[in-house]
């Protein structure tokens, strides 16, 4: 991953191949947004050169400009934050604005940032978004632009002690994030059930993380009718792990739940050929909860953390699941299988009910459950639903750690639409409100303990082109609310 280190040098003497500048709106005018001390001469072009270069300071906009001797930089990049107050810009603005930039310079060995980080919250902010930006996937590529080398992040706080603790989270959130990016991008040929086990092992040797995994002959023994049953139909048979962290003293214990659909053909209900060219991204719940696990013991968090991620790959074959088979999950509930593409809260059942019966304080999963969650909230907004108290929890988090989530009900009459002749609950109900269908399954499987859904179907993978820190491909999307989430657990 690209270096980052604090520094309170003079900016103008960094000899840098750019220094990165905040460009924002007010009155509908551009101008710079204060950051590391620029020399005089330096401020008043630029000032002068923004309307003349078109420069409107708008979010993701990125502009390089050559500023003459006065810096020993090569170039000032200025960077867009948007529309910004008297306080200057919000922490996700300024995420956003280092991530565009430091992407955008990619090929480059040596950045300074030279932006606002007057805090050590705005330090944080903005090393963590520079790294974020920073994030290449080259595993297949024959070539590639490399990423940022260095960055040097100005700011008169370097020695102080909140930065540096803001900087050394930073670092943790993006190889967590970068982690989860990785596992989202790679192929389904490479990443299967078993594999992505011995994935999960690898990343938690020699860390305080533990890992167990049942493989199918266990799986079979304990009950798992739900990973049994989507897995069947792969010639790579399903896996569920544990991932636990578990501190001295620890004041909580959160479980967390991951989808871990390796790659989803649908099934014998199978889906058209353009709806599996991103199904390779449908284990991104359980890379995210693998990885926040893993953060959480980076940063000593005094709460333990029990992951579960339920890893099966769906295919279609003369073995697969069949659509009015009838399945039992682990714990006796039965179901009815009538769409074998409803696959994702059949696995997750199994491990809901596996997570409950370590009986944690709260219950969190995550998935890319539901094309629904696009057509209710698009691509770029994730969904919480849950125990109230909890989902607002989730939200809560979500806004301080700067990721998109959006309070969603689970309408108890919606529940009615699953019901089935032959067995306790079916696995497909009302297709209006297909994403609460789908929550409200889960439901079922959770039991007393408190808990909440994330449904990350659309902002897991980014179809698009890059905006801010979001690459194309895997985007790490909840990877920082469920560690904020934990680290307010550890609070309280």
């Amino acid at each position: 991953m690209t270096e980052l280190t604090l520094t309170t040098k003079n900016v103008a003497r960094i000899p840098a191949d750019a220094v990165v500048v905040a460009v924002g709106r007010r009155d509908g005018q551009p101008l710079l947004v204060p950051g590391a001390a620029l020399p005089s001469a330096v401020t008043s072009t630029l000032t002068t050169l923004l309307p003349a270069l078109g420069v409107s300071g708008k979010a993701d906009e990125v502009v390089r400009v050559a500023v003459g001797k006065e810096l020993a930089a090569t170039v000032v990049v200025l960077t867009g934050v948007g529309e910004v107050g008297e306080d200057g810009p919000t922490l996700e603005t300024l995420r956003r604005a280092a991530g565009a930039a430091t992407r955008s310079l990619a090929g480059t060995a040596d950045v300074a940032l030279a932006l606002p980080a007057d805090t050590a919250e705005r330090v944080g902010a903005v090393a963590e978004g520079a790294l974020l930006g920073t994030y290449s996937y080259d595993r297949y590529r024959t070539e590639h632009r490399a990423p940022v080398a260095r960055l040097e992040l100005v700011t008169d706080l370097a020695r102080s002690k909140e930065a540096k603790a803001a900087h050394a989270r930073a670092v943790v959130v993006a190889e967590a994030v970068a982690g989860v990016r990785d596992l989202v991008n790679a192929s389904p040929a490479d990443l299967y059930p078993e594999s992505f086990a011995e994935e999960a092992a690898a990343a938690a040797k020699g860390t305080k993380v533990k890992v167990k995994v049942l493989d199918e002959k266990a799986l079979l023994a304990g009950g798992y009718g739900g990973l049994i049953g989507v897995g069947q139909g792969s010639q790579r048979p399903p896996r569920l792990v544990r991932v636990s962290y578990s501190p001295v003293r620890a004041k909580a214990h959160v479980g967390l739940v991951g989808k871990g659909i390796t790659f989803d053909s649908g099934g014998l209900s199978i889906k058209p050929a353009k709806g599996m060219e991103t199904m390779k991204m449908d284990m991104a719940g359980a890379a995210t909860v693998l990885h926040a696990v893993m953060a959480a013991a980076a940063l000593d968090l005094p709460v333990k953390v029990t992951g579960w991620l339920a890893l099966a790959e769906n295919m279609p074959s003369g073995s697969a699941q069949r659509p009015s088979d009838v399945i039992t999950i682990r714990g006796g509930k039965t179901v009815e299988v009538l769409n074998t593409d409803a696959e994702g809260r059949l696995v997750m059942a199994d491990a809901l009910v596996a997570a409950g019966e370590e009986n944690p304080d709260v219950i969190v999963d995550i998935a890319t459950l539901t094309g629904a969650q696009m057509v209710a909230l698009g691509s770029q907004v994730g969904a919480v639903m849950g125990t109230e108290d909890v989902r607002e929890e989730v939200i809560a988090a979500a806004g301080a750690a700067g990721e998109d989530f959006w309070p969603m009900p689970l309408p108890a009459e919606l529940a009615e639409s699953m019901k089935s002749q032959v067995a306790d609950i079916a696995n497909m109900g009302d297709r209006f409100g297909g994403m609460l269908v789908a929550g409200l399954f889960l439901k079922e499987f959770v039991g007393a303990t408190p808990w909440a859904h994330l449904d990350i179907a659309g902002p897991a993978f980014n179809e698009g082109k890059p905006r801010g820190y979001t690459p194309e491909g895997g985007t790490g999307t909840g990877l920082r609310t469920l560690l904020t989430f934990l680290e307010r657990a550890a609070t309280r």
